[in-house]
């Protein structure tokens, strides 16, 4: 909410600097957002007159003034102004003023200098050169009795501060400027202006007949009738300053009154073209098949959860919300009808929103405007419009008021004892009752509590911890004490035995993966297809119709990742993902980080695609294959050893998907896309996949020291023919089983021969090429050494899996 801060104080005028209102305020729960001046800096600008305007002889846009600003001689100064005629009062920048900065950022100083040979002697000023508008349509024109030669800062109040609150939602009572009057009051003490509402003289018997057919939708119904107003006159201009000051374009001076007395009193109304509606109005709940042209030019549908105002033949307001232009009054409008009503707050609420707009009244009414006083605010506006648009022949009707069901405040009661416990400092009864009778709050004392009877424009004090928030804002939330915390803080240690996930990602990255972010909902076909899940779990109430379902497994978010780059001719990707995955499981029971009946495993997954290398020119370019991604998983788990063995998976390709094994527990998958898949998604190749369980990724060995071998390691290559379905792992497997003596220090295979054989022929025996490093920490090894732990290893090989040397 924005107010000027002189407004604020003809109602409460507290002896306190700009800045130290603003920080009262803020220390009262009512964060002031922003102080801005009116305007910005200028000097030596005046109230200036035209006393005569002549044609520029060498300019046909150009006009010579003589300008009359209080000084006894005329100043000539040239206006190229279009509206710069005799009898009109402007703002007039004297030789030596200076002008607010240009977008330069550097004052504008008025010197004397000559327009097509032509001098002048000053500068007649718009309200866009003064920085008070972006109106640039011509000179700003004062009102007539403004002084001839006052400071145009101190005639047009410009040294005032604009106040921008940032309101909570219950602050609805401080959503106008009294409303922020009597918090200021009830927080200094400085006496509080109340409002007095005159009663204006009734002149007719006019009235509007109203049936309030929905006490659920509107509690009470106000309103009077006034006739032969003059919708033409012109809005003062300290209203029009006012409103500009708070937000609020002037519209029309109907308009303006209605705005102007919102923002004072927080009392959203509506005035409607009284020879615009037929017979009486009806307040009532809106009918499926009804639409309505708004104020703001939409046409809205209307159903049964909508409230409206409608008379005998069609809907004339959207309830609390805005006006309909059926009713909207003009210039030709004569006889109008000023409403006031309370509408319940429940009813107004997430209206405006089903219709994508959003307005004052409506943000006023959701979160509860005063019932008690529609009556008195009709007497202020009627007061403003025929101060500001009324006739000779302007004539009032009686205020009819209907009270259909009214809100019953219930009484609220605090407990001293709780209020020192929440507060956290020591509070008195006598305090407490002190700071709730500040706030205008009818106070009833007992043993140990106060009771508070809620008044009818506080829609927030409902239960005990509201009255304790009443008393901490009047204390002041910077004189509540600071009280350390009474637990000890510890730094939660990570075990050195674990890697945090940001190093997992770091580690990914280092390989040329790229991290993706993806939703948690997907496709249901995904889960089907991808992750063999017949039964996924299912959203009760998806954000779209393709995220339907809560995944099992991280593989389908990466493939809609690579099908965007691919679309997009991305020629390699290489992505992963850090998520959580969602499983059924019955065991698992409800706590403050579970939910019964769920598992919520987090996983990593990444997926290769394109070339093994990007664009280089050291070796001929090769694909992706399933080893090089193996490769990647096994330099991810380092330093656990990881084995891999045949799988099946329904998202990989049956003969190139290996189950990944750490300590013989499974951890996940990695393999190639099945070409079903491959095809589905109309990928150009074969992308190599993997899935593996955070936890075991995170999981590493506690570093341990070991010596650097002092002598010189001896390197044997050996060449055995075993079956072709013996797999790497089992052959690593029983040469590091071999009883070497310790001696055997690494084994690496680095050939690999099949003889060729005929197509459909069975497999054949293939060859396997080892080297074999030997080392000890005692001496230089000897051939003898070398020789027996060589014929170690082949004899296990031949024992384990059924091996023979190749010689």
């Amino acid at each position: 909410m924005q107010f000027p801060e002189s407004w604020l104080r003809t109602f409460c005028n507290p002896p306190l600097s700009t800045q130290e209102l603003a920080d009262t305020l803020t220390m009262a729960g009512l964060e002031v957002e922003e102080l801005a001046p009116v305007a910005p800096p200028f000097t030596k600008i005046v109230v200036g007159e035209i006393k005569e305007a002549v044609q520029h002889p060498n300019a046909d846009r150009l006009r010579v003034c003589q300008v009359d600003v209080g000084q006894g001689a005329l100043l000539n100064i040239v206006c190229g102004a279009p509206n710069a005629r005799v009898g009109i009062r402007i703002p007039c920048a004297l030789v030596g003023a200076e002008l607010p900065p240009g977008e330069d950022g550097k004052p504008f100083l008025i010197k004397v200098g000559k327009l097509r040979g032509v001098e002048s002697q000053g500068m007649l000023c718009s309200a866009r050169e003064l920085k008070l508008s972006e109106d640039h349509g011509g000179l700003l024109e004062l009102p007539l009795d403004a002084p001839l030669g006052q400071d145009i800062r101190q005639y047009l109040n410009l040294d005032d501060t604009l106040f921008t609150l940032k309101l909570t939602p219950n602050l609805a009572h401080c959503l106008s400027v009294y409303g922020v009057a009597r918090e200021v009051a009830a927080l200094t003490g400085a006496p509080l202006l109340a409002p007095t509402f005159p009663t204006t003289a009734v002149g007719n018997d006019s009235t509007v007949p109203v049936t309030i057919s929905a006490p659920d939708l509107c509690g009470r119904f106000s309103g009077r009738v006034v006739r032969n107003v003059n919708t033409q006159a012109k809005t003062p201009q300290w209203m029009v300053d006012r409103l500009a000051r708070c937000g609020q374009r002037s519209v029309s001076p109907l308009v303006d009154i209605s705005n102007y007395v919102m923002f004072e009193l927080g009392r959203p109304s509506h005035i409607f073209d009284l020879d615009k509606i037929h017979g009486g109005l009806d307040v009532r709940w809106g009918k499926a098949g009804e639409t309505l042209k708004l104020l703001n030019g939409n046409t809205v549908a209307l159903d049964e959860k909508v409230g409206v105002i409608a008379d005998e033949r069609q809907v004339e307001s959207l309830a609390g919300i805005m006006g309909g232009d059926a009713t909207a009054v003009s210039d030709d409008t004569r006889n109008i009808y000023v409403e006031a009503a309370f509408w319940w707050p429940k009813s107004v609420a997430g209206r405006s929103r089903r219709y994508n707009f959003s307005t004052d009244a409506g943000h006023r009414f959701e979160r509860g405007v005063d019932p008690q006083f529609t009556v008195e605010h009709i007497e202020r506006i009627t007061q403003l419009i025929i101060d500001i648009c009324g006739t000779p022949e302007t004539s009032c009707g009686p205020i009819t008021d209907q009270q259909a069901r009214m809100p019953q405040a219930a009484p609220v009661t605090l407990r001293v004892a709780r209020a020192n416990k929440v507060v956290g400092m020591p509070l008195s009864q006598v305090q407490c009752a002190d700071a709730l009778r500040r706030l205008g709050l009818p106070v009833t004392e007992g043993e140990g509590t106060v009771t508070v009877t809620p008044p009818s424009y506080r829609f927030d004090l409902q239960i005990e911890e509201d009255l304790i928030e009443e008393v901490a804002r009047m204390v002041g939330y910077n004189n509540l004490p600071h009280t350390p915390p009474q637990a000890p803080i510890t730094a939660k240690i990570r075990a050195e035995a674990q890697r945090s996930p940001f190093a997992v990602r770091r580690a990914l990255a280092a390989m040329g993966y790229q991290e993706t972010i993806n939703f948690s909902f997907v496709e249901e076909r995904w889960e089907h297809e991808l992750a063999g899940n017949p039964n996924p779990i299912k959203l009760l109430n998806p954000i779209a119709s393709q995220m339907s379902v809560m995944r099992s497994s991280l593989l389908g978010s990466l493939l809609q990742v690579l099908k965007f780059n691919v679309a997009r001719k991305a020629p390699r990707v290489r992505v992963f993902e850090l998520g959580r995955v969602f499983l059924r499981d019955a065991t698992v029971k409800s706590t403050d980080s579970t939910v019964e009946g769920f598992d919520q495993p987090m996983r990593v997954a990444g997926l290769a695609s394109g070339g093994a290398d990007t664009l280089q020119w050291g070796r001929k370019e090769q694909a992706v294959d399933f080893f090089d991604v193996k490769g990647d998983v096994e330099a991810l788990l380092a330093p656990l050893q990881a084995s891999f063995v045949p799988a099946q998976h329904p998202a990989m390709h049956p003969g190139r998907c290996a189950q990944v094994l750490v300590a013989g527990q499974s951890i996940g998958f990695v393999g190639e896309l099945h070409p079903k898949w491959r095809q589905s998604y109309e990928l150009p190749s074969a992308p190599i996949l993997f899935e593996l369980e955070l936890d075991a990724v995170l999981a590493r060995k506690v570093p341990s020291f070991e010596s650097v071998a002092k002598f010189q390691p001896v390197q044997r290559d050996i060449a055995v023919v075993v079956d072709d379905a013996v797999t790497h792992a089992a052959l690593m497997q029983a040469i590091h089983a071999a009883p070497t003596q310790g001696l055997l220090r690494d084994a690496q295979l680095f050939d690999v021969y099949r003889p060729k054989v005929e197509k459909g022929a069975p497999a054949q025996d293939r060859s396997l090429a080892v080297r074999l490093t030997l080392n000890s920490d005692e001496a230089t090894l000897t051939e003898e050494q070398i020789e027996a732990a060589v014929s170690a290893v082949v004899s296990n090989l031949q024992t384990s899996v059924g091996a023979r040397q190749r010689v």
